[in-house]
């Protein structure tokens, strides 16, 4: 599809800090339009309808993956999440920098409906690291964690089969780097 250079992912572990890097990103340059998906999982305290996800029952989210209306979607943790097409599309097509935050398997399915786009995984500085996010975290048990944990190790190892590969030493040098990243592979370097 024409625009797909201006199509990013954004993908890594839980923990990693993938939407505290994006969200600076978009603060840094609202030029940069993050679609939001859709998940059956319920809403956190502060986040709302069409802002931070579409939130949607289990047998709607079916039907939006039944009308191809869902480009990618993957069960994690007990919920659906999934990426709208529309979403995406309408973007592109204008010529916007459309940025995702996917995880590791929808990222590789992103790649192959759109294989001008650009997958970029997100590391932690260190396995400590991120374990000390999850935990300081406070919104999950002790299961949870170690679930996050072991999904994580899996994902970890994914890494190499990705474009680009950024290490979040802090939020405003990976912002940066996914910055600088996305101006040269969309050509908008000037």
């Amino acid at each position: 599809m024409e625009g797909e250079k201006y199509l990013f992912v954004v993908s890594g572990p839980s923990g990693v800090g993938k939407d505290t890097v994006m969200a600076r990103l978009r603060a840094d340059h609202p030029e940069i339009e993050k679609t939001v998906s859709a998940t059956t999982r319920a809403p956190r305290e502060g986040e709302a309808e069409g802002v931070n996800y579409y939130y949607r029952s289990e047998a709607a989210f079916k039907q939006l993956i039944e009308a191809g209306e869902v480009l990618e979607y993957n069960y994690y943790n007990g919920n659906y999440y999934g990426t709208l097409r529309a979403e995406v599309e309408r973007r592109m097509a204008a010529g916007k920098l459309v940025l995702l935050n996917i995880d590791v398997h929808g990222a590789a399915n992103i790649k192959r409906l759109y294989p001008g786009s650009t997958i970029v995984f997100l590391l932690p500085p260190s396995a400590q690291e991120l374990e000390a996010r999850l935990r300081g975290r406070g919104t999950d048990d002790e299961a949870s964690i170690e679930r996050r944990l072991a999904i994580a190790r899996e994902e970890l190892a994914q890494a190499d089969a990705f474009d680009v590969r950024i290490v979040n030493n802090s939020i405003e040098q990976a912002a940066g780097d996914l910055y600088a990243l996305m101006v040269r592979r969309a050509g908008l370097e000037q």
